[in-house]
C-alpha cells in the first residue's frame, strides 16, 4: 500500500535515496539522544526506521527545546526521514502489532535501563528465541552488566566519570562540560557501528547478536591519548586549555582582532610556521628545536608566536599561513559553521520542510559514498503516530 501523499505528515520513502542500509528494516524503541542519534546514523545510509512510541507523549525528545510553532527542534534534527507508530507494550492489543513488527524487522534498538525490556517479555533470550535473525541493540548508561548497570544516566554524569570532564578547560578552572552531548552521541554511533558489524556477521550464521552499548564505555574509549599518557608516565593528565599534551604549537592564539588556531604538528611546519611569521630565528632556539623542546616550553613558544601575529588581523595571517601549507583555521561560532563554503559544499548543512515548522536547517550526513546522491534536502520528522494507518495495513499484507 503507498501512502496517502495528502497527509503531510505522511513520509514519502520513494523520495528517499537508495543507500547501502537499503531494505533494512530498524524498529526504533529509542528517546531522547543516544538512541535516536544511532538509528539516525541508520536512517542516512538507507535504512527504514520505525520510531514506536509511547502512548500520549511519544519521545521525551517531542517536549524539549527550541521550539518552533510548538514543534521540538531538537526532535525533528533527529529523527528526520523516520516513521512513527504508538504502542503501548505492555497492552494486550498492541503486543501482537509490535511482535509482527518485530517479525519482519532486521534490529531493534531499545535504550530503556537494562531489565525494562525483559519486564515486557521482550529480553534477549525471548527475543533471539523467537526471531532469531533480529539483531538487538541495547544503549544504556553503563551497559548490560556491572555494579552500576541499574543506574540512570545522562551525559554530563557519563562526561564526569568518564574522564573527558578532567581533560576539559583551563588549568585551575572548574569542572568543564564539553560543549556537545558527547555521551550520548559517541553511544549513538559505537551503536551504530555494532549493529552493521552483527549485521555482517548475520550475512553469515543466519543468527542475530545483542549489542551492549555503554555509555561509559563510549566516554573511555575516546580517551586515547589521555590514557596512554598515564599509562606511560604514571602521572594524571589534567585539562590544558586549547592546547594538545603532546604536540607544540598546536592551539588557539591571539592575532590582532581576535584567535585563530595552528597546528604546527612536526618539526618541517614549525619552520613554514616561523617563515610565515618572519621569524627564523625561532627554528634555532634550543627551547623550540624538537617537538619534546617545544611541549616542555609550550607556554614560551606561545608567546613568542602570539608576540608576531599581534602584527596583524586573523583573516591576514590565515590566508598567508594556508597558502605556506600550515595547518590552521578560524575559530568558527556556530553561525561562522553554517556560513562556511566548505561545510556548504559538502552538504553538511541540510534542511527539512516540517509542515507546521516550515524550513529548518541542520548536520548532513558525514560520510559519503560514491555513487550516492548526498541531497541538501531530508524528510521532515514525523508527527507522533502518523504512520500507524500504512504501517497496520503492511502488516496485514
Amino acid at each position: 500500500m503507498r501512502p496517502d501523499m495528502t497527509d503531510p505528515n505522511m513520509l514519502d520513502r520513494d523520495a528517499i535515496p537508495p543507500g547501502p542500509l537499503d531494505g533494512i528494516l530498524v524498529i526504533d524503541l529509542t528517546r531522547v539522544l543516544a538512541g535516536p542519534y544511532c538509528t539516525l546514523v541508520m536512517a542516512e545510509l538507507g535504512a527504514r526506521v520505525i520510531k514506536v512510541e509511547r502512548p500520549g507523549y511519544g519521545d521525551d525528545a517531542r517536549g524539549v527545546g527550541p521550539f518552533i510553532a510548538g514543534k521540538s527542534a531538537y526532535f525533528m534534527s533527529l529523527n528526520r526521514g523516520k516513521e512513527s507508530i504508538v504502542l503501548d507494550l505492555g497492552a494486550a492489543d498492541d503486543r501482537p502489532i509490535f511482535e509482527k513488527l518485530l517479525a519482519r524487522g532486521d534490529v531493534l534498538v531499545e535504550n530503556y535501563r537494562p531489565g525494562v525490556l525483559a519486564k515486557h517479555g521482550y529480553g534477549w533470550d525471548a527475543l533471539h528465541t523467537r526471531f532469531p535473525k533480529l539483531v538487538l541493540a541495547s544503549i544504556s548508561g553503563f551497559g548490560q552488566t556491572g555494579p552500576l548497570a541499574q543506574r540512570p544516566a545522562f551525559d554530563m554524569v557519563v562526561q564526569a566519570m568518564g574522564g573527558v570532564m578532567s581533560l576539559t578547560g583551563w588549568p585551575g578552572g572548574p569542572p568543564t562540560r564539553v560543549g556537545t552531548s558527547i555521551g550520548d552521541i559517541t553511544a549513538g554511533l559505537f551503536g551504530a557501528i555494532g549493529v552493521l558489524a552483527a549485521l555482517q556477521e548475520r550475512a553469515r550464521t543466519g543468527l542475530g547478536r545483542h549489542v551492549d552499548v555503554a555509555m561509559l564505555d563510549s566516554q573511555v574509549a575516546i580517551l586515547e591519548n589521555a590514557i596512554a599518557r598515564f599509562a606511560a608516565t604514571g602521572q594524571v593528565p589534567g585539562p590544558l586549555g586549547s592546547r594538545h599534551p603532546s604536540i607544540a604549537p598546536f592551539a588557539a592564539f591571539r592575532a590582532r582582532d581576535k584567535h585563530l588556531v595552528i597546528a604546527a604538528g612536526h618539526d618541517g611546519m614549525f619552520r613554514k610556521l616561523c617563515e610565515v611569521l618572519g621569524a627564523p630565528e625561532l627554528v634555532a632556539d634550543p627551547r623550540f628545536v624538537g617537538v619534546q623542546e617545544r611541549v616542555a616550553n609550550a607556554e614560551a613558544v606561545g608567546a613568542e608566536i602570539e608576540k608576531r601575529l599581534t602584527a596583524r588581523d586573523a583573516a591576514d595571517w590565515l590566508a598567508r599561513l594556508a597558502e605556506a601549507g600550515v595547518p590552521c583555521g578560524p575559530i568558527h561560532d556556530v553561525a561562522g559553521v553554517l556560513a562556511d563554503p566548505q561545510v556548504r559544499a559538502r552538504h553538511m548543512i541540510v534542511s527539512i520542510d516540517d509542515p507546521v515548522a516550515g524550513r529548518l536547517e541542520m548536520p548532513g550526513n558525514p560520510i559519503k559514498l560514491d555513487g550516492r546522491e548526498d541531497k541538501t534536502t531530508r524528510p521532515p520528522a514525523p508527527a507522533l503516530d502518523a504512520d500507524r494507518a500504512r504501517i497496520l495495513a503492511e502488516l496485514e499484507r
